[in-house]
């Protein structure tokens, strides 16, 4: 600039403290670290946050700390100054005289302005649009409102069946709400999927228990007379009760201000390739700015404008901004989607198709002269990087076309040679679309700066560090980059951030050198915090004490609250109560006992279980110890629902009496669990016997499953429900009683001293392998009777019921009695 020295630092005031305006300053310290002195104006009381990932947030899969991309630490350590909350947002700027004042009447001047105040969310003008209850879902504050909501309210309606509002009616479903879709089209995310695979989503949805009201025209939104939305009503006459309403109907670029001031808008604040508005000294990004007739919603293209931007502002003056195309990835927990691109039909263009129905999986890649034109994945989205980099690089697939649908793994003679697919993907191409990661940020990374784990590489780069669903790309480039070194540091992959010691190496030492206590642990692998870390206290404790049963005393502050209060802590702050029911089968005096004990304890909730058993929901905590007291007393004991340890053995009737039943499922049901029960283990365990090979307790989706069969038992292991299933594998086949009793306890104890803290069996088999499995239980009688004997051993120290240790033995009873309140 003409009259300015290149010494002086000149003054850049940001306007907005999300993402798109904030990775804007992050890339320009990245060029031109000492170019500007940066003062940023939020309107929110926070750092920079993943509004991405406000959606695990409101699952409770998340807390706000953890989507925090840069906390306020980051920008005392970048010295720039950060204004922050309501009273802080801009409200005038004065072109002519370079300055901007807030509404606190902070004023400062600039040489460079850069507008990044996002969207607005639409909410829909219906009549009661303004009542209380009526909310968007866009920031942190909405997150609040939600949430609180949930714990006093029933019935949510979401309005939108677009990306945002199916991970808002995910998450109010999360928290126990009752929740209804509702969309005015018959096609959820109809932006982003075509027809047959939004039907398989909405399927999915509504078995986790969402209802929808499709091709719906809201008519008016109801209120009582305090104000408070009640209801909310259809043009075809249909009314549905709603506490809380959350309309996810789409953005309005925030223009406002720049309206105010005069710069140029239509939709958005008009820009230039460069990212420069109509006054030269002023830029914009985001989701506020129209470039070439567009506007942007979605995050990467955010990113690529602030890549451009921070070049200008650095005054390089090499880059240029062209709209680009958006992949979409759907982050509703256990759905895998992924589409990009131009995927309707037209007489243009052909699709290739592959359906099918009962495993779940869709593909669709529109072709239209011999280029991808847009595809759509739902079940199998392992290809969905590669279909989205040959559409963007405009690559020719004729020669390609009879093998595109099974994936780039299948190609076999196209040169890759067993390699992942990760790794023939140009550099260029997003691996993170949360953060705006290319492959070639990542494989730079890693041989810069010497990274080898998982961990390393989110510190390095925030690949994976959001949502988590590119973590198995991110993982194989790993692996490609170093070869041999991967696998074992993967193999060794640290316990926590206190150590680079792994899981089964410190596991392996408490063994060898007889350590037996975390301050020996910590001692003897010199953690760098002492005194551990969440992680790493409730995993050492658990391996100490499948290590020394009956030396080693259980840290109950090791242990998170379910297992330190010995119930399930509910939403609102209540608990629940499962006694245990020995192979599902109770008696009319134990019904009469939790009768009672519901009625005596004002127990609002009493649920029938799907592990056959009965819960008590509503507890209060200081009156747990005196309903274990009366359900021991009828000679119950803890149900372990809360801990890592053998929850359920689940049976149907078998040959007692049903006429298709081989063997007595129920008593071999009830010797298991008397067996096994009070055990700790490395995750929540669940056993069942079927009678017969019709297999009615489901036995094929538990830990460890037996099935019975005219010639005697079939053992499996392995299975898993819940939101991923895992169908169980065949381990053996036994003839008696005795071998199945041995078989269940050796596999317990095998897990119980090679499965890594919160590691279920299904994960564990997969790393260990079912044929080493066989090899230590099926095929090495001594082994098995081994680990067998050892389970039996540690079991003396484990049956002791906590349940009646804290009712009538005093123990921890501290830990019960509630707060006074003062004055």
């Amino acid at each position: 600039m003409i009259g300015r020295s290149d010494n002086i630092e000149r003054k850049l005031v940001v306007i907005g403290n999300g993402m798109a305006g904030m990775r804007t300053v992050e890339e320009l310290l990245k060029v031109a670290p000492d170019k500007y002195d940066i003062t940023v104006f939020g309107s929110e009381p926070y750092g920079n946050y993943n509004r991405i990932m406000l959606s695990p947030v409101l699952t409770g899969e998340k807390t706000i700390d953890e989507i925090m991309i840069n906390d306020r630490a980051w920008y005392e350590t970048n010295k720039i100054t950060l204004h922050a909350g309501k009273e802080k947002e801009i409200t005038q700027i004065d072109r002519l005289k370079k300055t901007v004042t807030a509404q606190d009447g902070t004023t400062l001047s600039y040489d460079r302005l850069l507008f990044a105040t996002g969207s607005n969310p639409f909410i829909i003008p219906l009549p009661g649009h303004q009542l209380e209850g009526v909310i968007a879902f866009r920031d942190i504050a909405d997150v609040d409102a939600m949430l609180a909501a949930a714990k006093t309210q029933k019935h949510a309606v979401v309005i939108g069946g677009g990306l945002l509002g199916l991970e808002a009616a995910n998450g109010l479903l999360k928290q126990g709400m009752e929740v209804t879709v509702i969309h005015n089209v018959d096609v959820l995310m109809n932006r982003q999927l075509d027809q047959p695979s939004a039907k398989m989503l909405e399927a999915s949805l509504k078995e986790r228990g969402l209802n929808f009201k499709l091709a719906a025209a809201t008519k008016e939104i109801h209120g009582d007379e305090q104000g408070k939305v009640t209801a909310i009503s259809f043009e075809d006459g249909d009314k549905i009760p709603a506490d809380l309403v959350v309309m996810a109907v789409g953005i309005r670029p925030n223009i406002a201000l720049a309206e105010k001031i005069g710069l140029h808008c239509n939709r958005g604040i008009f820009v230039n390739d460069t990212m420069q508005t109509y006054d030269p000294c002023i830029y914009a990004v985001g989701e506020c700015i129209e470039h070439r007739g567009d506007t942007f919603g979605l995050v990467a293209p955010l990113f690529e404008q602030a890549k451009v931007c921070a070049n200008h502002l650095a005054e390089y003056g090499i880059a240029n901004y062209q709209s680009s195309v958006v992949a979409t990835k759907l982050k509703v927990t256990g759905i895998d989607l992924f589409s990009a691109g131009d995927f309707g039909s037209d007489e243009n263009s052909e699709d290739i198709i592959f359906r099918d129905q009962y495993r779940g999986v869709y593909k669709k890649v529109v072709i239209e002269d011999n280029k991808i034109k847009g595809t759509v994945l739902y079940g199998d989205t392992m290809d969905g990087s590669w279909y989205f980099q040959m559409m963007k690089d405009g690559t020719d697939v004729s020669e390609m076309r009879d093998r595109l649908l099974f994936g780039q793994a299948h190609l076999g003679d196209s040169g890759t040679q067993g390699a992942s697919g990760v790794a023939n993907l140009p550099d260029n191409a997003e691996i993170c679309g949360c953060n705006g990661v290319c492959k070639g940020d990542i494989t730079k990374a890693i041989a810069a700066e010497n990274l080898f784990t998982l961990d390393d590489v989110r510190d390095a780069t925030k690949a994976s560090a959001s949502c988590g669903s590119c973590t198995g790309l991110v993982e194989q480039l790993i692996a490609d980059a170093l070869g041999s070194d991967f696998t074992d540091t993967e193999t060794r992959k640290s316990i926590c951030r206190c150590t680079d010691h792994s899981h089964d190496d410190i596991r392996t030492a408490i063994a060898e050198k007889d350590l037996k206590s975390f301050p020996a642990v910590s001692e003897h692998f010199d953690f760098s915090s002492p005194d551990g870390c969440h992680v790493c206290r409730p995993a050492i404790n658990y391996y100490l004490l499948a290590q020394w049963p009956g030396e080693y005393q259980d840290d109950s502050r090791s242990r998170f609250i379910n297992e330190r209060s010995h119930a399930n802590i509910q939403k609102d702050n209540t608990y629940s109560v499962v006694p245990r029911m020995w192979g599902g089968l109770t008696t009319p005096a134990e019904l009469r006992a939790i009768a009672d004990a519901a009625e005596k304890y004002n127990v609002p909730t009493v649920k029938v279980t799907g592990g056959q058993r009965i819960d008590l929901l509503g507890v209060k905590k200081e009156d747990l110890p005196k309903i274990w007291k009366d359900l021991n007393d009828a000679g119950m004991v803890s149900g372990h629902a809360y801990g890592k340890s053998l929850r359920t053995v689940k049976t149907c009737v078998g040959s007692t009496h049903c006429r298709f039943g081989t063997q007595d499922s129920m008593s071999m049901g009830i010797d298991i669990e008397k067996m096994t029960w009070g055990s700790w283990t490395p995750a929540k365990v669940k056993i069942a016997v079927s009678g017969c090979p019709r297999n009615c307790a489901e036995a094929t989706i538990k830990d460890i499953g037996v099935v019975a069969v005219d010639s005697g038992w079939e053992i499996y292991v392995g299975g898993n429900g819940g939101m991923k299933v895992r169908v169980c594998d065949f381990l053996t086949k036994v003839t008696s009683d005795e071998d199945v009793i041995e078989y269940t306890g050796a596999l317990m104890q095998m897990y119980r001293e090679q499965g890594h803290h919160n590691e279920r069996t299904a994960p564990w088999i997969e790393r260990v392998g079912l044929h080493f499995i066989k090899e230590e239980i099926v095929e090495n009688e001594t082994q098995r009777k081994a680990f067998h004997a050892r389970f039996l051993e540690s079991q003396k120290y484990s049956q002791d019921d906590p349940w009646a240790e804290r009712a009538s033995k005093g123990v921890d009873v501290v830990d019960f009695i509630p707060l006074k309140v003062i004055g």
